[in-house]
């Protein structure tokens, strides 16, 4: 993501003053008193232990191995738990395997370390881990240094790893790069991912004693320490979120009050662009900063390197922050500051404390500029502006492929309403231009490769992009924005339920929601009549298998009932249809002939995102341009039957985003 517009909706105020609020008053106290012209950075060793120290918060790490075993704050002798074996309370790791062997998780523990710079304003030290031939498969093929800088006056500390393979390496596949941290089970229950999403949590032990549900992520609590919170389900996918949005979360300890906060100003060093979701914080407590993953999308979006493959890249910084305020104020005033502060890191990326050479200063990299229009002249004769259309650069591939990237940098930004934009702070390198418009099928690729110096400062020509089309629409089911959420997401049972998400924009959250299409449609399929019924409340947001019991599914129809008044036999019809979604499904379309042995059109298997058990109104996107002879349809009434074939289990089904039959092209 651009690392000038970062979505960062939720904030309107300056960046460059902060509004001093009697909590942000109190933090600035605190950085006077133990910073200015007094408190020195310091390292100092205890043991086996590294502590970094600014008279504001003392970060204990483990040597050589680069954990976060202590963090001191506030009176607060460690934010972190203490319950929690040491090597377990902070920590990156990531989640490799060997080709078609299991899974391995690789915790990047450190063989050295050292100090990269120590002054009485910043301190930062690294802990490499290093992988030779020698070490074999006992953990994963890739060098990592990780870093932690702490600057004089900071109310937290940065982290950052640099990734490497050398040339020569083993084949692997990585699916999953992180760091977790576990705050005090005594001190954090309340958990804030947005301004909406903002709750009272359950504890790990309410977990570990609840009723596991389909998949053992979703657990029923049954007996809670808090009465409040029984008979609702807990599930850490519930509180997944799009990168582009993943920008701030954690947790609030309500006595005393102390905020523990993930801040993560930039995307540009996560995969697959911007509307991939992944996990945030959850019970534990636990908070993360998700780098790399298949969440939402499956081994898809997998880091797969060849034999012999070199690679390197920069994960971070994030900033763990810390606050406090009196325990006279309002707890929740905690994330309102912890927003303000988001706001300042934004402002003061790309960082320029950072000491190892491959993170590059704001005039070590270049930017972007142009505009997007559309033509689309079934709708207008004249060039449309892309209004809000999402631009980015990845590295080079086909039309699309940046939401299955995973190795390389994005830089993604939105456009005005005019279709003008700019992405600044980019990287060196060779990139491709993406883009899509919410409101049109299909993706945006610029023809040619864009290289990036230091001190680049492009300004493209005008591009055109001609969503795809054929013809005329003669109807159409959704809106163009890949996702379901237009669709009807029905109310959970009552017994199964989120209590946050009841009414709530976002109750596609909620446990279940698959199952209750067997309890809509217990015998028949759903049936849509074009220009009678509203997908708004009668297009279910999930194809999805019923359950006939006895843990037996069996596959589902959708009927799709029209009419036309005439019919050109000569020429083909085209189906568009966008999925929001695939879960080891198949969509197969039939024409006229429910029951006949050969689909006019089948996907094949395909879909590993997994989105429908996870809670996700979206997972990858999937575009299909089907062909149709006239010869197929008839004059007067019509229908169309969409079958999902697979059938094995409660979570195969897809999600439309849009569907649009249109009619031949004009001559």
């Amino acid at each position: 993501m651009a690392a000038v517009f970062f979505f960062f909706f939720p904030l309107h105020h300056s960046t460059n003053r902060i509004p001093t609020t009697p909590l942000r008053r109190n933090l600035m106290d605190m950085n006077i008193n133990n910073s200015s012209g007094q408190f020195k950075v310091r390292l100092q060793r205890s043991g086996g232990n590294v502590v970094m120290d600014n008279g504001i918060v003392q970060v204990t790490l483990s040597t050589p191995d680069g954990d976060v075993v202590g963090l001191s704050y506030n009176g607060v002798d460690n934010i972190l738990d203490t319950k929690t074996e040491a090597p377990n309370r902070g920590y990156w790791d990531a989640v490799w395997n060997n080709p078609n062997e299991p899974i391995n998780t690789d915790r990047l523990l450190g063989t050295a370390f050292k100090v990269i710079v120590s002054t009485d304003e910043q301190l930062e030290i690294s802990f490499v881990k290093t992988w030779s031939v020698a070490v074999g498969n006992k953990n994963a093929p890739v060098n990592v240094d990780k870093r932690f800088v702490l600057l004089r006056g900071s109310s937290g500390f940065y982290t950052y790893a640099v990734f490497e393979r050398l040339t020569g390496w083993p084949e692997i596949e990585m699916d999953q790069v992180r760091i977790v941290f576990r705050p005090q089970k005594k001190m954090f229950d309340y958990m804030a991912v947005s301004d909406s999403w903002q709750r009272v949590m359950p504890t790990m032990d309410d977990r570990n004693n609840g009723d596991p549900l389909q998949y053992p992520e979703a657990v029923l609590l049954t007996n809670p320490a808090n009465g409040k919170l029984r008979g609702e389900v807990d599930d850490k996918y519930m509180y997944s979120i799009e990168d582009k949005d993943n920008l701030l979360h954690g947790w609030i300890s309500r006595n005393p009050p102390t905020g523990f906060w993930m801040i993560t100003p930039s995307d540009e060093f996560r995969v697959a662009g911007p509307v991939k979701q992944d996990l945030t914080s959850h019970a534990g407590p636990i908070t993360l900063s998700m780098f790399a993953s298949t969440h939402y999308a499956g081994t898809d979006v997998g880091m797969k390197f060849a034999e012999g493959e070199p690679w390197k890249k920069v994960f971070g910084p994030v900033f763990v922050y810390l606050n406090s305020a009196s325990p006279k104020e309002d707890y929740r005033s905690l994330w309102q500051d912890a927003k303000q502060q988001l706001a300042t890191e934004i402002s003061k990326w790309p960082y320029t404390f950072p000491q190892s050479e491959d993170f590059p200063s704001s005039a070590q990299r270049g930017s972007v500029a142009g505009r997007l229009l559309i033509r689309d002249g079934s709708i207008s004769d004249r060039l449309l502006r892309a209004s809000n259309a999402f631009v980015g650069l990845a590295l080079p591939g086909p039309v699309g492929s940046w939401q299955r990237e995973s190795k390389g940098y994005q830089f993604w930004t939105q456009a005005d309403s005019h279709g003008s934009f700019l992405i600044n702070n980019v990287r060196e390198g060779v990139y491709n231009l993406y883009a899509f418009v919410p409101g049109f099928i299909g993706d945006y690729k610029y023809e040619g490769n864009i290289t990036i110096k230091a001190g680049s400062k492009i300004k493209l020509d005008e591009m055109v992009f001609d969503p795809p089309r054929q013809g005329p629409t003669i109807w159409e089911i959704g809106i163009p924005d890949r996702t379901a959420a237009e669709f009807y997401v029905p109310d959970p049972f009552p017994t199964l339920m989120n209590k946050l998400y009841i009414d709530h924009d976002d109750k596609f959250r909620q446990y279940g929601l698959w199952e209750r299409y067997a309890a809509m449609y217990p015998n028949n399929d759903l049936v849509f009549t074009v220009g009678v019924d509203n997908y708004t409340q009668d297009w279910f947001y999930a194809h999805v298998t019923r359950d006939v019991g006895n843990q037996t599914y069996e596959a589902t129809t959708w009927e799709v009932r029209f009419s036309l008044q005439s019919v050109n036999q000569t020429a083909n019809y085209t189906l568009q249809i966008a999925l929001a979604s695939a879960a080891d499904c198949e969509l197969q379309v039939r024409l006229n002939d429910k029951t006949s042995s050969q689909p006019g059109f089948t996907t094949g298997r395909i879909g590993r995102d997994n989105a429908i058990a996870r809670h996700g109104i979206h997972g990858l996107y999937w575009l299909y341009s089907v062909p149709f002879p006239g010869t197929q349809f008839l004059k007067g009434n019509n229908s169309m039957y969409f079958t999902q074939a697979r059938s094995h289990g409660p979570f195969q089904g897809l999600m439309y985003d849009y569907v649009r039959l249109e009619a031949p092209p004009r001559t």
